[in-house]
């Protein structure tokens, strides 16, 4: 049977058809890690209806064929920044000349790269304009434009001058006093409100900056930046409004901090200790690498004139760490999901996060369950997302090679599928 074109299979979805078989020539089982030959995905009303072995037909049932493809659920990137791209030192700039429409309109082709990539879930760890961000997202949700799904944090919460303080950088006269509203606290009680305030600007998870960071216009890189008994409040209220709480972290100090405050991912973890990474894997607190950041700051950390000068040495300090941390976290237990810190480095260049996981030692099914399954269960979405089985969403994705032997076609894959409707297609 000829693989069907994108046309095609969109006419029959106009035309009210909702029964889906999918025949995979291989099928990644994510929860059994595995792969399982012919098989057949029934798909209706955007769900998975079942599993099938064989290659099934039924009447008046729309036939895509992948039968020399190898499938998998949509993947999932735990870490990006859909509303820019950086792009020193004119992103430097950004927010003193564009607005929240320019910043809205501008992602969505960004979560369309995203998408057609094979991220079909995303999680938005940060934007200064949560109201563009939050647009996107919803407008995505009811199908006015293409991407990936969003849990999105809005604005992330920081400390007086910690990396994520808006006024980071900017003369004196024009800097203010942000507070929890704007995502900087001091103190326990104005922890609780920047909770609430994430809470009524309509976020789907927190995400807290607890230590320096490389690119905000700041001397530490990987200092603590919160105290315990913030990290606690912060804590506290979230269990209260049921968030996932992320934070970035470089340092020690302030990862620790964090890691016993009972927060639910580290972001970078750069400077990660052999102590911290048994706390992680004792407490079940995910590690989200991004080392394809790292590698992009190091790299701009070499060229003249790219990053201020309060930057350029913190990027060429922490960027070539982090594949080193992911190895040894790996090795020593610590749960993975999959994150890249896209916008830092390029969106729709996801993808290259695997193989940079397969480098550092890390199996290639394992570094495909960190995109699907591990990163369904970060989100508390494991009934809808993350693999293939009965009333779980369709996302699904599609290579033409083997990307168990060679991870990088990843890089390239050739069909994606969003809640049951094929968003990108392109032949073998």
């Amino acid at each position: 049977m000829k693989q069907l074109t994108l046309f095609v299979i969109l006419l029959f979805s106009m035309s009210g058809q909702t029964t889906t078989l999918l025949h995979a020539g291989k099928l990644i089982d994510v929860a059994a890690g595995q792969v399982v030959a012919e098989q057949t995905v029934v798909i209706d009303k955007g769900r998975i209806v079942e599993v099938l072995d064989g290659y099934v037909n039924r009447d008046e049932a729309v036939v895509i064929d992948l039968r020399s493809a190898t499938v998998m659920p949509g993947l999932m990137d735990m870490h990006v920044h859909l509303d820019g791209e950086l792009n020193p030192p004119e992103s430097y700039a950004e927010a003193y000349y564009m607005n929240s429409a320019e910043y809205a309109l501008r992602a969505t082709i960004y979560a369309r790269r995203t998408l057609e990539a094979g991220f079909t879930t995303v999680r938005d760890l940060g934007t200064g304009d949560h109201e563009a961000l939050f647009a996107l997202r919803d407008a995505i949700a009811q199908g006015i434009v293409a991407g990936p799904r969003i849990f999105a944090a809005g604005k992330s919460i920081a400390t007086t001058g910690g990396h994520a303080d808006p006024t980071n950088g900017i003369r004196e006269d024009l800097r203010g006093d942000p507070g929890p509203k704007e995502g900087v606290i001091n103190g326990p009680e104005d922890a609780y409100k920047a909770i609430r305030q994430r809470y009524k600007d309509g976020s789907d998870v927190v995400k807290l900056t607890v230590t320096g960071g490389v690119l905000s216009l700041a001397k530490s890189g990987d200092n603590p930046q919160f105290t315990r008994d913030e990290l606690d409040a912060v804590m506290s209220a979230a269990k209260d409004y049921n968030f996932v709480v992320a934070v970035h972290a470089h340092g020690p100090e302030g990862m620790k901090r964090a890691v016993l405050a009972g927060v639910h991912s580290v972001e970078h973890g750069t400077y990660m200790t052999p102590e911290i990474m048994r706390l992680m894997r004792d407490r079940g607190t995910w590690y989200v690498p991004t080392i394809s950041a790292g590698k992009w700051v190091a790299d701009l950390a070499e060229q003249d004139g790219k990053l201020p000068d309060v930057v350029r040495p913190k990027a060429a300090a922490v960027g070539p760490q982090i594949q080193n941390t992911f190895a040894r976290a790996w090795s020593a237990g610590v749960p993975i999901a999959f994150g890249t810190d896209s916008g830092v480095s390029p969106h729709g260049l996801n993808g290259r996060e695997f193989q940079y996981m397969v480098e550092a030692g890390m199996p290639a099914m394992e570094a495909i369950r960190a995109a699907t399954i591990n990163a369904a269960k970060l989100l508390r979405a494991s009934d809808d997302l993350g693999e293939f089985k009965p009333g779980a969403c369709a996302d699904i994705v599609a290579v033409y090679g083997d990307p168990l032997a060679d991870i990088t076609e990843l890089e390239s894959v050739g069909f994606v599928m969003k809640e049951g409707e094929v968003v990108f297609s392109r032949k073998e």
